[in-house]
């Protein structure tokens, strides 16, 4: 399953990559690429109509071509109008993402942005970060910004997310981030009233926008974190894999070597973190899995392609079937036509070099795609404890993304071909839920979720 794309420094660096020169596109050749565009979500995913009746979906396209009046309109302005229809299909691996180019050019010219971020706790819209001057309170409550509902404000921003929940709408805002898409919706914005609760008092504060690049982006950290690692604490074995992406040789050989001090260390128990992991593929997250199994296993119990000629103009463009057994299935099937696709089991590693202690999985809801699918399989073996808060992304899911191009606008369509059935079977519209809940309060520094568990450790070994 193909990773999440998040913002990193090396764009930034790049900026001269993209042209300052803006160009237009004429109202024949947006309306000819909404055509294409809807065709193609119909044609192409695997079931367009999960979350949505065909009547519906036709009803937001027409509303869509009917209000395309203008002559001609910008890149941004075009793909803000394209992702409601995207957005429609309510699928998180189907989307128009965030127009990361256009954004890059704003900030290259000297844009600024909204100076705070936040996290939704229980619905509630929580100041997590303040770059402003002001003393904005983290953890206080956002209620409006320049006079409007913060609830107002999200639902302008909703429709440009991908999701199959609100609750991972919201999962996506926090990991791209407020301040982007405010920008998106409201464009360049001098000053802000940015009106609070603390404490059950209303406090309103006066702010100026800042700097995009130098007092936003070169001083964030992203919430996804690849970072790879393994550490030891009084109880625990502790190990963050990373992204499931990458060199697999090199990630191999981190999990050989991980393993190896872990089962020297001899601690009687392990912790697995996939919180605020970007997911990947199944063969980096099956050979971690591998360590900790008892018997030879796979990542689902069912997954399942849709051919289609989208499908096969980009396989034959973009990948070998000689050697791909899985893209060459696509050429064996009708276009329209959905079909299984059978995985070999994946062989638990030799018993001597597995970790036969308690296993512990962290999960929150930055837990996306395969790491998602990961820890259902985890829990559907009964291989480990699941600890956190549901995933946003569901483990049953449409997913085995592809991309395609808009003929005229060249606007990148990312569109999901298959469905993954998680390994109990389960169908349920909902994501992993943990064995022990523990909140991740504002996704910061503190960490709440691994800081209980090993409380938790430390009062069962007194």
């Amino acid at each position: 399953m193909k990773s999440i794309s998040i913002f990193s420094l090396l764009v930034f660096i790049n900026l001269n990559l993209f042209s300052q020169n803006e160009k237009y596109y004429s109202n024949e050749e947006i309306k000819s690429d909404l055509d294409f565009l809807f065709k193609a979500l119909k044609e192409t995913h695997y079931n367009p109509y999960e979350f949505i009746k065909p009547e519906a979906f036709d009803s937001i396209y027409h509303q869509l071509k009917y209000g395309i009046k203008e002559d001609s309109l910008s890149i941004l302005e075009i793909i803000n109008r394209f992702q409601f229809l995207t957005s429609a299909v309510q699928n998180g691996h189907t989307a128009i993402e965030f127009p990361i180019p256009q954004y890059l050019e704003y900030a290259k010219g000297g844009g600024t942005v909204l100076p705070v971020e936040i996290a939704f706790q229980d619905q509630r819209p929580l100041i997590r970060k303040n770059w402003s001057d002001m003393n904005i309170e983290i953890g206080s409550e956002l209620v409006s910004i320049n006079g409007e509902k913060i609830e107002e404000i999200l639902e302008k921003i909703y429709p440009h997310i991908s999701a199959e929940s609100k609750y991972f709408k919201q999962a996506k805002l926090e990991l791209f981030s407020l301040p982007r898409y405010y920008w998106q919706i409201y464009g360049k914005v001098d000053e802000f009233s940015i009106e609070i609760k603390h404490e059950d008092q209303l406090i309103t504060h006066k702010v100026k926008a800042i700097n995009t690049i130098e007092d936003y982006e070169m001083k964030r950290n992203p919430i996804i974190d690849g970072e790879r690692f393994f550490k030891f604490y009084d109880h625990a074995a502790y190990l963050k894999p990373g992204n499931f992406d990458g060199e697999l040789s090199k990630f191999k050989a981190f999990i050989d070597s991980t393993f190896l001090e872990i089962n020297k260390a001899n601690k009687p128990n392990l912790i697995i973190d996939f919180r605020n992991n970007a997911g990947g593929n199944d063969s980096h997250s099956d050979y971690l899995v591998s360590y900790i199994a008892d018997e030879d296993f796979k990542w689902n119990s069912s997954f399942s392609l849709k051919s289609s000629q989208i499908l096969k103009d980009y396989i034959l463009e973009n990948q070998d079937t000689s050697t791909s057994k899985f893209y060459k299935s696509v050429f064996d099937h009708e276009n329209g036509s959905i079909y299984e696709y059978q995985f070999d089991s994946y062989k638990a590693q030799e018993i001597e070099k597995r970790y036969k202690g308690n296993v512990y999985l962290l999960v929150n809801r930055q837990s996306h795609s395969q790491s998602t699918v990961a820890a259902a399989q985890i829990q559907d073996y009964g291989w480990a404890t699941i600890v956190g808060e549901e995933t946003a992304e569901y483990p049953t899911l449409y997913a085995s993304i592809f991309p395609f191009t808009l003929p005229n606008t060249g606007i990148t369509v990312n569109i999901s071909k298959g469905k993954i059935v998680r390994v109990n079977g389960s169908e349920k519209h909902e994501g992993v839920m943990p064995d022990i809940r523990i909140k991740d309060y504002l996704l910061d520094e503190h960490d709440e979720i691994l800081l209980e568990l090993l409380k938790r450790f430390k009062h069962s070994n007194k």
